[in-house]
């Protein structure tokens, strides 16, 4: 079988090694190219230690001729570069191009790679804006709700991130000795991924994005998000869980349970879990992912198996390592 060819461009920090690890074994493609001006000249697995043995590709330049004949190219670069790069590098239009910054989310020439609500509008799709990780985290448990013409007022929710969600620059606040055993509310009210999280509450029904309250907290631990989402409806709890189940009745990694969550259950997997359950005139949501999976890159995985026309789940199907 002839295997899509696969490009990478930034290819040095966590969500691009995560990218690599998921790759390097996919069935259907083949890593080519992957682009990193701090690290060429190194073999990959010199930067990505957890790939020794795997591939003895090393990063490359800023070489245009090397985007040639690829099928897919990751843009795994920070916040405000994806623009600049897609704008000096023309790809085919034929040319999958799938963007892990915010930089074309709220671009409506760029599919919203969320495929919990856009997967019939990814399978083909060119250009695919892939979601930040608060926002998968937090749709997973408001979106079905706003379908459903419920929380329309305000909406409370709480979200605790790992370490990882900053990227891989050292930053005070990523440095072990502060972060270990500690936790700290950042950004409250005012996280950037409400933006894109009220542009799709608004095409699901919502009139107003105004009244989603969201803090964000950094946890003591590397990897994962926890979000709890809470508004006042009058529906009972066997009708919110079964709201909950028909909207997730054929997504491919997320799931509704009927036990309390934790959060290693989802860890080095793409799957989100979402739980729920009704406290006198409240529904409570829990909703849960690997920030670095489900958050960035193994939906960015999913996003591309679908563009390409392949099995959803091609190379994600991971278990959680709980113990």
């Amino acid at each position: 079988m002839t295997k899509h060819k696969i490009g990478i461009i930034g290819g040095g920090g966590y969500t691009a090694g995560e990218l690599l690890r998921l790759l390097v074994n996919h069935p259907a493609v083949e890593i080519t190219h992957v682009q990193s001006e701090s690290q060429q000249g190194k073999a990959l697995y010199e930067v990505h230690t957890d790939l020794i043995g795997e591939t003895e590709l090393r990063f490359a330049g800023a070489d245009a001729g090397a985007m040639k004949g690829l099928s897919a190219v990751f843009l795994c670069m920070g916040h405000g570069r994806s623009r600049t790069w897609v704008e000096n590098n023309p790809l085919p239009a034929e040319t999958v191009i799938i963007d892990l910054s915010t930089d074309y989310r709220l671009d409506d020439g760029w599919v919203y790679g969320l495929p919990e609500i856009n997967r019939e509008a990814t399978r083909g799709a060119r250009r695919i804006a892939n979601p930040g990780c608060f926002a998968t985290a937090i749709q997973l448990g408001l979106l079905p709700l706003v379908n459903a013409g419920l929380a329309q007022g305000e909406v409370h929710i709480n979200g605790m991130t790992g370490s990882t969600g900053a990227g891989q620059q050292p930053l005070p606040t990523t440095h072990f000795s502060w972060r270990n055993a500690n936790v700290s509310v950042y950004k409250a009210f005012s996280h950037q991924h409400l933006q894109e999280i009220g542009r799709n509450v608004r095409l699901l029904g919502r009139p107003d994005a105004r009244g989603i309250n969201f803090l964000p907290l950094r946890g003591p631990f590397a990897r994962g998000i926890f979000v709890t989402t809470y508004a006042a409806t009058d529906k009972s709890e066997a009708e919110l869980r079964q709201l909950f189940h028909d909207f997730y009745a054929t997504a491919a990694f997320t799931h509704v349970t009927e036990q309390n969550p934790d959060l290693k259950q989802v860890v080095n997997t793409n799957k989100g879990l979402v739980f729920v359950e009704k406290h006198d005139d409240k529904v409570l949501v829990i909703s849960l992912i690997d920030n670095l999976l489900k958050g960035a890159s193994g939906q960015a995985v999913q996003n591309m198996n679908l563009a390409l026309g392949l099995a959803e789940d091609a190379g994600l199907n991971l278990k959680a390592g709980v113990f």
